[in-house]
C-alpha cells in the first residue's frame, strides 16, 4: 500500500520538474550562445543599433514635438539648428522627426518580408530536399528563374506591375527574398533525411509532413534565420530603391528612400535633406550585417565551443 500511495507522488513530481528542466536547459543554452556571440564587438555594436532603432521607432512621438507630414513653407530648407536639429526639407518639413518616425517605416517592411519569406523559403526548400524527383525539379527550376535576375530589378518589375504602395512593396521584396532561403533549407535537408534518427522516425510510421515539420524545419530553422539576418540589409537597401523611385512609400508617409529622392535637387544647395535619411540607412544595413555576422558564428554547430 505504500508503494501505491507513493507512486503517484513521485509521478506528479517528475512531471512538475520536467517544464523546469527544460526551461532551465534553454536559459543555459541561451546563456552559452549569449556568451559567444558577446565576443564579437562588432556584433554586439549591430544589435546596439538595432536595439535602439526599436527603441527610436517605438518612443518616436516623445522624441519630437514635430508632425512629421505637417508642411510649413515658412520655415522651408532650413539648416540644422536648436529648433531643427537635423534642419527641414523643401515643404518645411522637420527632418529629425521624419527620420524618427520613418523607422517606423522601416521596422514594418522588415518584420513583413520577414513573416512571409523565412517560412516560404523554408517550407519549399525543405519539400524539394526531402522528396526530390519531380518535386525537387520543379521547385529548384522555379527558384532560379527568381535567382537568375537582380533582386532589385526584379523587385522593381514585381512593384511597378503591383503599383506603389508600401504594401505592393513588401510583397515585391518577399517573391525576391525567397530563393535564396529556399536553396539554404534545400542543402541542409539534403543532409539530413539520410541521418539515421530520419529512418528511424520513418520506420515508427511517421508521416512525411509530420518528419518534415518536426524534425527537419527545427534543425533548418538556426541557418535560415541567420540567412534573413543577414539579408536584411538588402531587404532595406531594396525598400529604400524602391521609395527612391516613387513605388514604395507614399507621401506624406515618411520613408527613408523616399526622402532621398525628394530631397536630391536641394542637395547641393541643403545636404543635410539627402545626407539625413541617406546616413540613417547605411547605419541600419551596417548593423543588420554586422548582427548577423556574429549570430552565424554563434548557431553554426561546427564553431568553436
Amino acid at each position: 500500500m505504500t508503494t501505491l500511495d507513493t507512486a503517484p507522488s513521485r509521478l506528479s513530481w517528475l512531471t512538475s520538474e520536467a517544464p523546469s528542466g527544460a526551461f532551465q536547459s534553454a536559459a543555459q543554452q541561451f546563456y552559452a550562445g549569449w556568451r559567444r556571440f558577446a565576443r564579437h564587438p562588432l556584433g554586439l555594436l549591430g544589435l546596439g543599433l538595432i536595439v535602439l532603432l526599436v527603441l527610436v521607432a517605438i518612443a518616436a512621438p516623445l522624441l519630437t514635438s514635430y508632425d512629421p507630414t505637417i508642411q510649413d513653407m515658412g520655415e522651408r530648407l532650413t539648416p540644422p539648428s536648436a529648433t531643427h536639429w537635423l534642419g527641414t526639407d523643401e515643404f518645411g518639413r522637420d527632418v529629425f522627426a521624419r527620420i524618427v518616425f520613418g523607422a517606423r517605416t522601416t521596422l514594418y517592411i522588415i518584420a513583413l518580408v520577414t513573416v512571409l519569406v523565412a517560412p516560404i523559403g523554408l517550407l519549399i526548400g525543405a519539400c524539394a530536399g526531402y522528396f526530390g524527383g519531380w518535386t525537387d525539379e520543379v521547385l529548384m527550376r522555379i527558384t532560379d528563374i527568381f535567382l537568375s535576375f537582380p533582386s532589385l530589378v526584379l523587385a522593381l518589375g514585381f512593384a511597378a506591375a503591383l503599383g506603389p504602395g508600401i504594401t505592393n512593396a513588401v510583397i515585391a521584396i518577399s517573391l525576391t527574398a525567397w530563393p535564396p532561403m529556399a536553396r539554404l533549407a534545400r542543402a541542409e535537408t539534403l543532409s539530413l533525411k539520410r541521418a539515421d534518427f530520419i529512418a528511424a522516425v520513418r520506420l515508427q510510421g511517421a508521416t512525411p509532413a509530420r518528419i518534415i515539420t518536426r524534425h527537419i524545419l527545427p534543425i533548418c530553422l538556426p541557418s535560415v534565420i541567420v540567412r534573413v539576418t543577414l539579408n536584411m540589409a538588402g531587404v532595406i537597401l531594396t525598400a529604400a530603391g524602391l521609395g527612391f523611385l516613387g513605388l514604395g512609400a507614399q507621401p506624406p508617409l515618411p520613408e527613408w528612400g523616399a526622402m532621398v529622392s525628394s530631397g536630391r535637387e536641394f542637395m547641393l544647395d541643403s545636404p543635410w535633406v539627402v545626407a539625413s535619411p541617406g546616413i540613417a540607412i547605411a547605419l541600419v544595413s551596417l548593423a543588420f550585417n554586422l548582427a548577423g555576422d556574429a549570430l552565424r558564428d554563434v548557431l553554426d554547430p561546427r564553431g568553436d565551443s
